[in-house]
C-alpha cells in the first residue's frame, strides 16, 4: 500500500509538470499573431494569456473524463499494475514535448499525453485495455478534421474581413482597428486552451486515484483540489512563454497582418470551444497552426512558408507514435525492474528534461529575441505615424511657400 502511495505522489507531481510544459509549449496558440502585429506587448500577453488559462480550466470537466473514464479501461486493470504505467506515459509526453519546445515546433501536448500511456500501456498490460473506439472518435478522428475545420473558417473569415474593408486598400494602418479585435479574440483562445488543455492534467490525475482507490470509478469528475492545482500549474507555465514556438506561429507560417491574426485566433476559439463542450480531447496546437495558414491563404499576397507547415506537419504525424514509443520503453523498465524501475525511470526523466534545458541555453530564445523577428512579420501593420507639425515648423512652412510663389 505505502508503495502504491508513492506512486501516486509521483504521478501527480509529474502531471503537474507536464501541465506546466503544456502551458509554455502551447503560449503561442494564443498570443502569437496578436504579438506579431502589435496588437499586444509581449509580456502583456503571456500575463493576459496565464489568467485567462486560469480561469479556462474552471469553465468544464468535459475533456477530463475521456481521460480518466474512456481511452483506458480502467475497470479490467489492477491498479498495482496500472500504475506505474500511469508514470511511464506521463514521462514520454514530457520528453517530446520538451525536445519539440527545443526545436521550436508547435506539435500536440495532448497526442504527447495520449500516446505515452498507450504506448505505456500497450506494452505493460496488453492491447484489450485500450478502448480504441474512444481513441478514434474522440482523440484521432478530432485531430483530423479540426485544424481543416479551423483553417476553412480562417480562409473564409480573412476573405471576409479583407472584403468589408475593401476601401482601406493601400492605407497601410488602414486596418489597425483589427489590432482592438485581436486582444479580444486572442483571450477568448487562452479561454478555451485553459477548458481544453488543463483538464487533460485533471484526467490522468484523477485516473490515478481512480485506480488507487482513493476515488470512486462511477464519479470521474476530477475533485476540487484537482483543479485548483492543474488550473494554476498551467497558467504558471503560459506566463514562463515558450518563445521558441510563438516564433515559429508568429512568423514561420505567414507574415501575420491584424485582419489575419483576428480571424485565425476567432477560428481557433470557436473549434476549440465547441470540441471542450462536446468532449473532444482536441490539440489546441493543431487548430491554431490550422488557422493560421487557413487565414494566410485567405490574404492575398500572402506567403504561406510551406516547408515550415511541411516541419511541423511531420511532427504532429510523430508526436504520437514518438512518445508511445519513450513511454513504451519506460514501462518495460517497469516491468523488468519492479520499484527499482520506477525510481530509475524518476532518473532518467530528470536527466533528459536538464539536457534538453541545457541545450536550450545555447541558443537562448527570449522575449526580446523572439519578438524583434516575430515583429519583422508585422512591421507594414505596425506603422509609426509622424507627430504633427509645431508651431514653429508651420510657420517656416508657411514663409517657404511665400518665398517660391514670390519667385514664380
Amino acid at each position: 500500500m505505502e508503495t502504491a502511495a508513492l506512486i501516486v505522489v509521483l504521478i501527480i507531481g509529474l502531471a503537474l509538470f507536464f501541465d506546466f510544459t503544456n502551458g509554455f509549449h502551447d503560449t503561442a496558440n494564443a498570443m502569437a499573431t496578436p504579438i506579431a502585429t502589435g496588437a499586444l506587448k509581449p509580456k502583456v500577453a503571456v500575463l493576459l494569456a496565464a489568467g485567462l488559462n486560469l480561469v479556462g480550466a474552471f469553465l468544464s470537466t468535459e475533456v477530463s473524463k475521456t481521460i480518466s473514464h474512456g481511452i483506458v479501461r480502467e475497470d479490467q486493470i489492477s491498479p498495482g499494475a496500472f500504475l506505474p504505467l500511469i508514470f511511464a506515459g506521463l514521462i514520454g509526453a514530457i520528453t517530446w514535448n520538451m525536445l519539440t519546445w527545443l526545436l521550436g515546433l508547435p506539435s500536440s501536448s495532448s497526442h504527447a499525453l495520449f500516446g505515452g500511456l498507450i504506448g505505456a500501456t500497450l506494452v505493460g498490460i496488453g492491447a484489450y485495455a485500450i478502448d480504441f473506439g474512444v481513441v478514434l472518435s474522440k482523440v484521432i478522428l478530432p485531430a483530423l478534421i479540426a485544424p481543416v475545420t479551423a483553417g476553412v473558417i480562417a480562409f473564409a473569415a480573412t476573405k471576409l474581413a479583407y472584403a468589408m474593408t475593401r476601401r482601406y486598400d493601400g492605407k497601410p494602418d488602414g486596418r489597425d482597428g483589427f489590432r482592438w479585435g485581436q486582444i479580444f479574440s486572442s483571450s477568448l483562445v487562452a479561454l478555451a486552451h485553459g477548458t481544453n488543455d488543463a483538464q487533460k492534467t485533471m484526467g490522468v490525475i484523477t485516473l490515478a486515484l481512480i485506480m488507487a482507490g482513493w476515488q470512486d470509478s462511477a464519479h470521474a469528475d476530477p475533485q476540487l483540489w484537482v483543479i485548483f492545482a492543474c488550473a494554476f500549474t498551467i497558467a504558471l507555465g503560459t506566463y514562463m512563454g515558450g518563445w521558441r514556438i510563438i516564433r515559429t506561429l508568429g512568423k514561420g507560417l505567414t507574415d501575420v497582418k491584424p485582419a489575419q491574426g483576428f480571424s485565425a485566433e476567432s477560428s481557433t476559439a470557436a473549434t476549440i470551444l465547441a470540441s471542450s463542450a462536446l468532449g473532444f480531447a482536441l490539440s489546441t496546437t493543431q487548430v491554431a497552426s490550422g488557422s493560421v495558414i487557413g487565414s494566410g491563404l485567405g490574404r492575398r499576397g500572402a506567403k504561406v512558408r510551406w516547408r515550415t507547415v511541411g516541419r511541423i506537419t511531420i511532427g504532429w504525424l510523430l508526436t504520437l507514435p514518438a512518445a508511445g514509443i519513450v513511454g513504451a520503453a519506460a514501462a518495460l523498465i517497469v516491468a523488468w525492474l519492479g520499484p527499482w524501475g520506477i525510481a530509475i525511470d524518476a532518473v532518467l526523466a530528470v536527466i533528459i528534461v536538464l539536457l534538453l534545458f541545457l541545450r536550450s541555453r545555447r541558443d537562448e530564445v527570449t522575449a526580446a529575441n523572439a519578438m524583434s523577428e516575430v515583429a519583422d512579420s508585422g512591421r507594414a501593420v505596425k506603422v509609426k505615424r509622424n507627430p504633427p507639425p509645431t508651431r514653429r515648423q508651420r510657420r517656416l512652412e508657411r514663409e517657404r511657400a511665400r518665398q517660391e510663389k514670390g519667385q514664380r
